[in-house]
């Protein structure tokens, strides 16, 4: 397709996940052209992964913003609500735009504009959920939305002229067909599954959340990005053993330990799980940490096995007595 010249360029800041639709809403507005650039802002619950690899592909420019602290204080109380699990999803893109607004008036960008496609969720992507959004963002008349844009009231931005509403799109509803063809016509031969990468929607992982923010209430960082791995069992209202599933879960765990908040406790002889003890270092905690760890190893029932136990990168072996894993299952998350 051939790009549009302008004699003065005109700056579009895009939202960008990564996925088809994001692509193609500033691929629609790069060949009217305006100057796309994206933007991703990553939580321990959604990284800037997917839309790396979009920038590598497309060559648009992409800038990362970690918001997490921001976005925990919106979860304590979201205006609009949870979805079905931990998902404040109105809330969460009006603070997505919000935030990426701070660096259009920064970096002098004229508007704002994302992949969204009116009816495709119904319950976040009707209306009545976008005009929320935009109200609640701080930039009102400033969000554009290029592949449903003929389906909206006309906005800020079409009305000054910096784009032409003629050439925006009118795609509503959970097809991907038109998408897809647009796709073979930019020449896009790789994006994700529209599935969607956000954490919150799942129900486990929700659940974990929860109770980190209700029951625990004071937490690390590092503790969200833990809530993604392992099996998670809830001791007392400061404590929690966390046991990894895999070799990748155990790697993954141990990105996030923090030797000195930290007890990490795994079998002195046999292969098995790593598992972290946060919260209070009573000495039954310790035993039932030692204890889970004991139970996911082949370790037989009622077998005494040896437990090393590691504390600010100090061991010593605690011995104790193998029970079946199904017996903590009144403590698992």
């Amino acid at each position: 397709m051939k790009i549009e010249k302008t004699s003065s360029r005109i700056k579009g800041l895009g939202l960008c996940s990564g996925g088809l639709d994001s692509i193609l809403s500033a691929l629609l507005l790069q060949h009217q052209g305006i100057d796309v650039t994206w933007i991703c802002l990553e939580t321990p619950f959604f990284s800037s992964e997917s839309a790396q690899k979009a920038s590598i592909q497309t060559g648009i420019p992409l800038i990362t913003l970690d918001i997490t602290d921001e976005y925990m204080e919106m979860m304590k109380n979201p205006k609009a609500g949870f979805g079905k699990n931990m998902n404040p999803c109105m809330d969460c893109h009006a603070l997505m735009f919000s935030k990426a607004g701070e660096i259009l008036k920064d970096k002098g960008f004229h508007f704002l504009f994302s992949g969204e496609v009116l009816g495709q969720r119904p319950k976040s992507q009707n209306k009545n959920s976008l005009r929320y959004v935009e109200k609640n963002s701080g930039f009102n008349g400033q969000i554009l939305r290029p592949l449903c844009a003929k389906l909206l009231p006309e906005t800020l931005v079409e009305q000054k002229g910096l784009v032409d509403r003629k050439k925006l799109l009118d795609i509503s509803g959970r097809s991907r067909k038109i998408q897809m063809q647009l796709a073979k016509d930019f020449g896009i031969k790789e994006y994700p599954s529209p599935a969607g990468g956000c954490l919150l929607t799942d129900k486990i992982f929700s659940k974990r959340l929860k109770d980190l923010m209700t029951v625990q209430k004071v937490f690390d960082k590092r503790e969200l990005y833990f809530l993604k791995h392992g099996r998670h069992f809830r001791l007392d209202l400061k404590t929690k053993v966390i046991a990894g599933r895999s070799k990748d879960d155990n790697k993954h765990l141990l990105k996030y330990l923090n030797k000195d908040k930290d007890i990490l406790l795994k079998h002195a002889k046999l292969p098995g799980p790593d598992v972290i003890l946060t919260g209070r270092f009573t000495q039954k905690n310790i035993q039932t940490a030692a204890m889970i760890c004991a139970g996911y190893t082949k370790s037989n029932p009622e077998e005494t096995v040896d437990i090393r136990v590691i504390k600010k990168e100090k061991g010593n072996i605690l011995c104790v007595k193998t029970i079946k894993a199904v017996e903590f299952k009144n403590l698992m998350i």
